[in-house]
């Protein structure tokens, strides 16, 4: 049992990604045949109900005021489900907030399981999804105030976040939200990424206009706009964000062979230095290809876990397969293929055009390429 005491850390077991809690006779039931429905869940509630088989279905018993273990699960929890009265629940959670990038999402039940209403982090946190699944157990009637979600808009905060895209400018986020839930003229220019973003079975808001190109949507003059691009942006077209957004779609594939040895910081260095030059943005970048030769290559498996990126290695006969405009009879001699970084390149791209075909600096050898439009890459050979 965990004994809640002021100023202490309260000693729990996380096992699931969502805290469900109770504090009443009835929020206990509710809770736990909630606990059974929704797997995914950790469940909390006062010991004085105990029931004598918590231990075996795993739930977790405490002793004390509920504020005590909420600044815990906050920092444990991707969500949490509060069966408590919304009003007890905001009292009690203002103290420990923090940032809406960081808060988990919060999702209060009533007593009667009758509502499931999404309080904190509806979008980033997650809370409004999760406010219609614990719904959707519960047969109960989800609460969304979220203005984008009620509007059937863009959430511009979640715009792409289903494919992995991620933003430049987070402080334009809050007054582009206003400008597309004001139902103000903001414009959309895609330049690469997954076209199929919009996420409603309702047609797009007549206020978001989808533009051909930036320069068009420039000459629109728009209140507001959402730029989805790999590219690094000239002044020039910056006047187009200067109340707008930039969104960076995983999109950017390099290509890469180096000798053995060679230091995560040599490869990120030649990296970064080539996509600056190429005005490709970095927050682009998807997987770093290689031969399987380099499979366990230290430095490379550093700087993909560094930035989150796929690693992916082919064998001789799959590189030599591909089409290549630069064959090497040195590197066939050392690894069986002709070439490494950009035939891996152009298989998982699929991209008959690269943004560089091959590069030697110092150790390393790099190539980069941008996957056509619409194209998801790597599965799709």
């Amino acid at each position: 049992m965990i004994e809640l005491k002021e100023g202490e850390f309260a000693p729990i077991i996380q096992n699931h990604p969502y805290a469900l809690v109770a504090i009443t006779k009835h929020g206990v039931e509710l809770s736990r045949r909630l606990h059974k429905l929704f797997a995914q869940s950790d469940l909390y509630y006062m010991s004085k109900f105990e029931k004598g088989d918590e231990e075996a279905k795993g739930i977790q018993l405490f002793s004390g005021s509920v504020r005590l273990l909420l600044p815990t699960l906050f920092q444990q929890y991707k969500g949490i489900i509060m069966i408590i009265s919304l009003g007890a629940v905001v009292r009690m959670i203002a103290p420990i907030l923090q940032d809406k990038n960081t808060d988990p999402g919060v999702v209060v039940i009533d007593d009667r399981g009758e509502n499931v209403i999404s309080v904190l982090s509806g979008h980033l946190g997650g809370a409004n999804e999760l406010t219609h699944q614990v719904a959707a157990a519960l047969d109960a009637k989800p609460i969304i105030t979220t203005a984008s979600d009620v509007q059937k808009t863009i959430p511009v905060d979640l715009f792409g976040a289903q494919f992995g895209w991620v933003w430049d400018s987070p402080e334009k986020l809050t007054p582009v939200s206003a400008s597309v839930v004001n139902e103000e003229h903001v414009a959309v220019v895609q330049e690469s990424g997954e076209p199929d973003w919009w996420l409603y079975d309702t047609p797009i808001p007549k206020n978001i206009v989808i533009y051909s190109s930036i320069e068009e949507a420039i000459e629109a003059k728009p209140n507001a706009a959402l730029v989805v691009t790999h590219r690094l942006l000239p002044r020039e077209e910056e006047v187009l964000v200067e109340n707008g957004i930039v969104f960076r779609p995983k999109t950017v594939v390099i290509g890469m062979g180096c000798n053995r040895g060679t230091s995560v910081e040599e490869i990120e260095s030649v990296i970064q230095e080539t996509l600056i030059e190429l005005d490709i943005s970095i927050k682009s970048v998807k997987a770093l290809c290689t031969i399987d030769l380099k499979k366990d290559e230290t430095g490379l498996l550093e700087i993909v876990e560094k930035y989150g990126w796929e690693f992916i290695y082919y064998s001789p006969e799959e590189l030599n397969m591909a089409g290549i405009e630069a064959p090497s009879e040195t590197v066939y001699k050392y690894t069986g293929a002709y070439g490494v970084s950009e035939p891996a390149v152009r298989i998982y791209t699929g991209a008959e055009k690269l943004e560089l075909v091959k590069r030697k600096s110092g150790n390393v050898t790099i190539s980069v390429g941008v996957m056509p439009f619409g194209r998801r890459g790597g599965c799709e050979q």
